[in-house]
């Protein structure tokens, strides 16, 4: 029996960066050897086991088989027989196909040190085409390492290209994408695991709304890099640099989906974009099940952010519809939130990355003002039921008639 560190632990200890998660393959044991030594399993498809103190995953070295489409789509075999790189050659970045022993000896069938060195995100051997799911991990790649100078090699991405041709995405399910894209979005650069599923094609069958944003301009007043998906990259920029939360990052994404479906005649404005992308942003989130706080924002940020731009112009009427949407008073998180996707479309344009948004405030000071409101006095008056809810509702649009006038004092 033979154990040896695996995969992403070897590879950032060469990166010179934090390991965090560690996979262990142990080659020349069997299940009853396994067991013997007090591991416990856990694998259903293929031998996995927990060590009996650490609780880290050791599996068996194995070899696998196409046999189905998507993810799942693969027979297994685990053996003593099974070498040590028969295990690595089944993985599917050079850099991720390395493993070292208990002394730190290295073992690199597959050149993973040398594009380590080379910066080149590179596929192990051909049956990397044979896993869909394998196109949304190196670009999920690509957004972690774009920092270092990591790019796709090209004829990586060409097998990427296929795949996303081949029909095979679509057997992907929504827990295995959703899983893929929602740490993706949490890299260091988002926009690059965005971009490169536009390069080798998966974008447009993935997210074809997203896809149909690139090539529709905007009026360059307000928009100085005028293609409304070069605008989409760099609201998902902006909000990983200000470290903005998944919620915001998935809102960041889609809120502009609407513009998608503007005529040309009607280039370059968008009238009523926020309400057009609805049924798309409801699509997305439905394709992927994204989780419910996911969906939530994203279909208030895509109704309402423009509101969020013409806070101070708004009327207190208008400004108290859009408080009691967010249900302030109850989710006050939320409404940060979608203040945080507001700033981040702001600057996610060309050479107004900087910018202040007073509107932040603003709308900060309104919800303030709404939920100082005091419900008691109203109560000693002796309004109840839905006259209670208008005499609420005529206290609160005061309160903000009062705070929109002392604002622009």
């Amino acid at each position: 029996m033979q154990i040896y560190k695996v995969g992403g632990a070897v590879r950032d200890r060469l990166l010179g960066k934090p390991v965090t998660d560690i996979d262990w393959v142990v080659v020349g044991a069997t299940t009853e050897e396994m067991l013997a030594k007090g591991f416990r399993p856990v694998g259903a498809d293929f031998p996995v086991f927990l060590h009996p103190k650490s609780g880290e995953e050791y599996a068996l070295a194995r070899t696998e088989r196409k046999s189905g489409r998507g993810y799942g789509g693969f027979t297994f075999h685990a053996s003593p027989e099974v070498t040590l790189e028969e295990d690595l050659i089944r993985r599917d970045l050079t850099i991720n196909a390395m493993a070292e022993d208990d002394q730190q000896n290295l073992t690199d069938p597959y050149h993973g040190q040398r594009d380590l060195e080379a910066r080149l995100l590179r596929h192990v051997s051909p049956a990397f085409a044979e896993d869909p799911l394998r196109v949304l991990r190196v670009a999920r790649f690509a957004a972690r390492y774009a920092g270092l100078g990591f790019t796709v090699a090209p004829e990586t991405l060409e097998l990427m290209r296929q795949l996303s041709e081949s029909g095979e995405l679509e057997a992907l399910t929504a827990e295995r994408s959703w899983k893929e894209i929602s740490r993706a979005l949490m890299e260091d650069q988002p926009q690059v695991f965005i971009e490169v599923l536009r390069e080798c094609g998966a974008l447009k069958v993935l997210m074809p709304e997203v896809d149909a944003l690139f090539g529709v301009p905007q009026p360059e007043a307000h928009h100085p890099e005028i293609d409304t998906g070069v605008h989409t990259l760099s609201v998902l920029e902006q909000a990983a640099r200000h470290k903005q939360p998944l919620t915001v990052r998935w809102a960041c994404l889609l809120h502009d989906l609407g513009k998608g479906l503007t005529p040309e005649e009607e280039w370059p404005r968008h009238i009523a974009h926020e309400h057009k992308g609805l049924k798309l942003i409801k699509a997305v989130n439905e394709r992927f099940k994204a989780p419910k706080d996911c969906q939530e924002l994203a279909l208030l940020v895509g109704e309402y952010h423009t509101h969020g731009h013409r806070a101070q112009e708004l009327k207190p009427s208008t400004l108290l519809a859009l408080l009691q949407s967010f249900d302030i008073y109850r989710r006050p998180q939320r409404f940060e939130e979608f203040i945080a996707a507001c700033e981040m479309d702001a600057r996610g344009r060309k050479g107004l990355e900087q910018r202040s948004y007073p509107q932040a405030d603003y709308l900060r000071g309104a919800a303030n003002a709404a939920r100082a409101v005091a419900v008691q006095p109203l109560l000693d008056k002796g309004f109840k039921g839905p006259e209670l809810g208008e005499a609420i509702k005529r206290e609160r649009l005061k309160a903000l008639k009062a705070y929109k006038d002392a604002a622009s004092a």
